[in-house]
């Protein structure tokens, strides 16, 4: 299995399934000289780690990290940096049943028409224990960041639907967004998001969310205008997250609704500083980072792994059926929260180093 790598110039790999006996990643192409404590990356670990609150998975993982090399008296050596996290909570057994079967809606059959293979239990490699390499591989990536461009430097991000309830942007409030188990920014429609969750959990069913990530204190002049784009390859980040079937970049997809007039985002100049009047391009104009703040959403679909009955086919052939036991997110979209974050520090870390190399600013 290739492609196992993202990243031009900070680049990291992971590596280890979700019922193996670890998982972890080896970052490549972290400045020397900045100083991280493994606290700091486990803070960010915590974030998305399992079995938190009735609203996610049961499973019970410390998600505690090891840093194995790339250190040295608490700064990076510039050296590749190896990270683990060792599994404990693997209830491999409640696989069993569904060993033979592909869940309808997960990557079950199409990995196995590809490798002839496939480890079945928790989903092996295609699992979303994945992502806690790469929220490993971000919490550096913020901290490379925060050194580089100071304290203005800031990611935060949070869920802005959960299946048909949206919730008002204009609510946002980055303090709340910790305050609550959904990660959702508007506090007045917690409660009946959580009214609304339970029931799907209940019911053995489960729901998709939209995620909305925003980067402030980006320079400008980040990416480039053609096989490069800054927007291209936040695109391409959040779409490699599991789950996620569409990503939006400021206005996305709505911007084919709106008229030129409505869709410019007019400018004017005061003193030193350019001001925007709105931010429909999501702070990226032509693939460059416009100095605004950069906001992505990206939706995930509703987990695959439901008690519902539903029809589908064995590595044989044969037509069957498969209801899916277990401890599952009722929606994995909350959990997503923490990943879409980590993989928004990456790519601008990754077009700040490439933007150092090119232009030396």
């Amino acid at each position: 299995m290739s492609f196992n790598t993202f990243g031009k110039i900070f680049r990291f790999t992971t590596w280890g399934e979700s019922h193996g006996p670890a998982i972890g990643c080896i970052v490549d192409g972290c400045p020397p000289k900045i100083q991280i404590k493994v606290e700091e990356i486990q803070k960010e670990l915590n974030k998305r780690k399992p079995g938190q609150s009735k609203f996610t998975t049961q499973r019970k993982e410390d998600d505690k990290v090891e840093i194995l090399s790339g250190m040295f008296e608490g700064k990076t050596t510039g050296t590749p940096i190896s990270m683990i996290i060792y599994n404990k909570d693997m209830r491999s057994k409640d696989y069993g049943n569904i060993k033979n079967k592909f869940r309808p809606g997960h990557a079950d059959f199409t990995y196995f028409q590809k490798y002839g293979i496939r480890d079945y239990r928790g989903g092996g490699r295609q699992s979303a224990r994945e992502t806690a390499s790469r929220v490993a591989a971000g919490a550096i990536a913020k901290k490379v960041l925060q050194t580089k461009l100071g304290k203005k430097y800031n990611v935060i991000g949070g869920v802005t639907r959960l299946g048909i309830l949206g919730c008002d942007l204009n609510n946002w409030r980055d303090k709340e967004i910790s305050k609550n188990p959904l990660f959702c920014p508007d506090k007045s429609v917690v409660k009946l998001w959580e009214k609304y969750l339970l029931g799907i959990r209940k019911a053995g069913s489960s729901c998709g969310a939209v995620i909305e990530v925003r980067a402030r204190g980006v320079p400008v002049g980040l990416g480039a205008p053609i096989y490069s784009k800054l927007d291209m390859d936040l695109a391409s980040a959040m779409m490699s997250i599991n789950a996620v079937k569409g990503v939006n970049i400021g206005s996305g997809m709505n911007s084919a609704q709106l008229s030129g007039e409505q869709n410019s985002d007019e400018m004017s100049k005061k003193g030193k500083k350019t001001k925007f009047y709105s931010n429909n391009a999501g702070g990226i104009l032509g693939g460059i980072s416009s100095g605004q703040e950069i906001v992505v959403s990206f939706a995930v679909k509703p987990t695959s792994s439901i008690l519902s009955q539903r029809k589908t086919i064995d590595k044989f052939g044969k037509n069957t059926s498969i209801s899916v036991k277990g401890r599952h997110d009722p929606c994995v979209g909350i959990r997503a929260v923490p990943i879409g974050e980590a993989m928004m520090h990456c790519v601008i870390l990754d077009h700040y180093l490439l933007n150092k190399a090119q232009c030396g600013n």
